[in-house]
């Protein structure tokens, strides 16, 4: 085996699993039905456990409850129906010093394998039956057959892998297993792209040794080396991707320089700066904050990104009310003192629409040089673009764009459309980043040179709201700088946030609502629906709102938001709630992000258990927006322990990036990472929580790579068409 040629991973790609023996049309088909078509694929099937059939046991030492290979001669095999029809075989087993009963069921063919003299290996779990020790329908691996001739000794007693069965598709682990190992006997030595050297000083073993470790271990210790190995190529060539996608933008960019003086954010509020100071300078001085440290130092990383002639991909995370829109607008208004424009996206009409709010009041008294208007200068415009902007308005807009006098526009992915241009577009704001795909963000990335007459790359920053763990956010967002919010501004006090489980604590969750709306503030109450559901019961919005109007909450204003309302109606409702015309908004999760009322004081999440624990972090984020002691009351009884712990976790911590590591460990990264990019490129073996080092050396590894630009990272683009379309790898792989 170790003279074939080096078999490349790609290769076995191109080999259909119709060409192993045994596999039919049936086979394929049902190989195809699990997403297996080829060898390669086949090979990434892992086990899930295995049985360590080495471990041999005498039967004088063996106990109830054991789990253990015995070695024994049959001495004793019947047959018979049980009352239920089914056929049961009946095998005695010897070892000279004790003796076992074995029993199999729908096993009739086991009566005449296993006949007076058949030597075998029996791996299973002992039973008791009658205060008889036994084993049901173990693994069974005859060494010597009836007339004496000997079994080939390498197939027995041996670490076994047990692959995922799937009774739909008709395939057994052994089935599987048979498969994989005519894979890789037949594929021979696999080539590695690492070098002897890279290999020794990441602790790994070669991808031969791995392959076979994972599959066909001879002892059980050769599965973790063989894991760490695999696990480590899968976060590689995730980091390749990322830095050769990185590597293209910046090879075809045009971007732009832009003039960000970070001596303009050393400003006090309220400080008196000349009317000539820049956008920034006048913007920071006039606003209700004074910028934290945190906000200070993500701002002079920004002025950096901005300075450069390559454009800006940076994402900025930072928990709810950490100040990410005040970050946002400063590098909007730097891009405005140079003349041109910015957008802001946003994933729903809601949030879109509370931007342009807040927006135009934080913008307010601001004014921007204009050679087309009287007296050479304008105040500054932001305007609205979503699906539902009526057709004269949305007119005004996009003239706006194309002439110049908007400055900014907030929508939705409305922006998108074909109709949509710019005259100069400077800065493109992505907001909760988690809501949109990666083809959107990439669409309007793209999209903004084409689109601006200036023909420049926008400098683009991708916010989110949704604290995700360091591992993560280098999978889901390598290809973007990180900057991270750490700090909330002053004069924030902690939510304190409840469990209400029993009928005196909810009593007590609507009397603090009462309490707060006498002192002036206002409640929102979320609930899961809109409309009452037979299917699944838990609290309607509709149906809430008019039974805590006429009960718990009677005498107070309550209203009603969700997302089937009409633009103006939840425009008119959230204009009353910020007014203190209502004081109890019921709300589904259409307020989850960005909503920004400091007036708010207390939160109800009603069947709260139904929400994950990241959303009920942005739920309560809803509220704890001043100075003022917030609450949050958590309704319901959760089904499940996994319920009960996420609420736990909520009332245990107001930390966002804490409670993103205790998601993170409860969901697994199968759910966080599931529209993580284009193509094959999930992990299957590798785990952010356990494989911490691995990711950061895989991404170190993928950046020399790159940089260095040699033989091995050609070996390793040609595997990579592998977890690519089509047409992602001409973009990635050109040149």
């Amino acid at each position: 085996m170790s003279d074939a040629p080096a078999r490349r991973l790609r290769q076995l790609g191109d080999v259909s699993v119709a060409q192993l023996r045994n596999i039919g049309e049936k086979r394929t088909a049902a190989l195809a039905s699990l997403g297996i078509d080829n060898v390669f694929d086949l090979l990434t099937v892992y086990p899930r456990r295995y049985l360590d059939r080495t471990k041999r046991v005498d039967l004088s030492d063996l106990n109830v409850g054991d789990e253990a290979a015995v070695y024994g001669e049959v001495v004793k095999a019947n047959s018979r129906r049980t009352r239920q029809g089914r056929v049961m075989v009946e095998v005695t087993v010897s070892d000279d010093g004790d003796s076992l009963k074995v029993v199999f069921f729908n096993q009739a063919w086991r009566d005449r394998q296993l006949t007076p003299g058949v030597q075998a290996l029996f791996f299973g779990k002992v039973s008791e039956y009658k205060g008889q020790r036994q084993m049901t329908n173990p693994v069974v691996d005859v060494v010597v057959g009836a007339s004496g001739e000997e079994r080939d000794p390498s197939k027995v007693g041996r670490v076994v892998a047990i692959y995922p069965a799937s009774g739909k598709a008709g395939l057994t682990s052994w089935e599987m297993g048979g498969f994989i190992e005519e894979s890789l006997r037949r594929a021979g030595p696999f080539f590695d792209p690492l070098s002897d050297s890279e290999r020794e000083e990441l602790d790994l073993v070669d991808r031969t040794q791995a392959y076979w470790g994972i599959h066909l271990p001879e002892e059980e210790s050769e599965k973790f080396p063989a894991r760490r190995r695999l696990a480590f190529d899968e976060f590689l060539r995730l980091q390749l991707l990322l830095a050769l996608r990185r590597q293209r933008v910046e090879a075809s960019s045009a971007g732009i320089q832009h003039h960000f003086d970070v001596a303009d954010l050393d400003v006090s509020v309220g400080e008196l700066v000349a009317p000539s100071a820049s956008l920034v300078r006048r913007f920071l001085a006039g606003h209700r904050y004074t910028l934290t440290t945190a906000q200070h130092r993500v701002l002079e990383e920004i002025a950096r990104d901005m300075s450069s002639s390559l454009p800006m991909h940076r994402l900025l995370q930072g928990d709810v009310g950490s100040g990410k829109t005040v970050v946002a607008l400063a590098a909007m208004l730097a891009s405005l003192d140079g003349g041109r424009q910015g957008v802001l996206m946003a994933p729903t009409e809601v949030l879109a629409e509370q931007h342009v709010a807040s927006l135009r009041r934080d913008l307010e008294g601001l004014s921007v040089l204009d050679e087309t208007v009287l007296g050479g200068e304008r105040p500054l415009s932001v305007q609205l673009l979503t699906g539902r902007v009526r057709t004269k308005e949305r007119q005004f807009v996009l003239e706006g764009l194309i002439n110049g006098s908007v400055d900014v526009v907030v929508g939705t992915h409305a922006l998108l459309s074909e109709d949509v241009r710019f005259r100069s577009l400077g800065v493109i704001v992505i907001d909760e980043q988690h809501r949109f795909g990666v083809e959107q963000r990439a669409a309007l990335r793209d999209q903004g040179r084409v689109r601006s007459n200036e023909g420049a790359d926008p400098d683009v920053l991708v916010m989110t709201a949704t604290p995700i763990p360091r591992t993560a956010a280098m999978v889901l967002f390598g290809d973007l700088n990180f900057s991270v919010l750490d700090e909330l501004p002053q004069g924030r006090r902690p939510i304190e946030t409840t469990w209400a489980k029993d009928d005196d604590e909810v009593d007590e969750c609507w009397q603090r609502v009462r309490r707060e709306a006498a002192a002036g503030r206002r409640a929102y109450v979320i609930c899961p629906l809109v409309e009452d559901s037979e299917k699944i019961e838990a609290t309607s919005a509709v149906e809430e709102r008019t039974r805590l109007a006429l009960n718990e909450l009677r005498g107070l204003a309550v209203g009603l938001l969700h997302g089937q309302m009409k633009s103006s109606e939840k425009e008119e409702v959230m204009r009353q709630f910020r007014s203190g015309e209502l004081d109890v908004l019921v709300a589904t999760v259409v307020i989850e992000v960005g909503v920004d009322v400091p007036e708010a004081s207390v939160i109800v999440i009603e069947d709260a258990w139904r929400f994950g624990l990241a959303q009920l972090h942005q739920l309560r984020g809803r509220v704890g927006r001043s100075d003022q002691q917030s609450y949050c009351f958590l309704l319901g009884t959760p089904p499940t322990p996994e319920g009960e712990e996420r609420l736990n976790a909520l009332v245990g911590s107001n930390d966002g990036f804490e409670l993103a590591e205790i998601d993170l460990a409860m969901r697994g990264e199968g759910t966080l990472l599931g529209s993580r990019q284009q193509g094959r490129s999930d992990l299957k073996l590798a785990k952010l929580k356990d494989d911490e080092d691995l990711l950061f050396s895989a991404q170190r590894l993928a950046a020399s790579m790159v940089e260095r630009h040699d033989d091995a990272l050609v070996e390793m683009m040609d595997e990579l068409r592998l977890f690519v379309d089509d047409e992602e790898a001409t973009y990635l792989f050109k040149s």
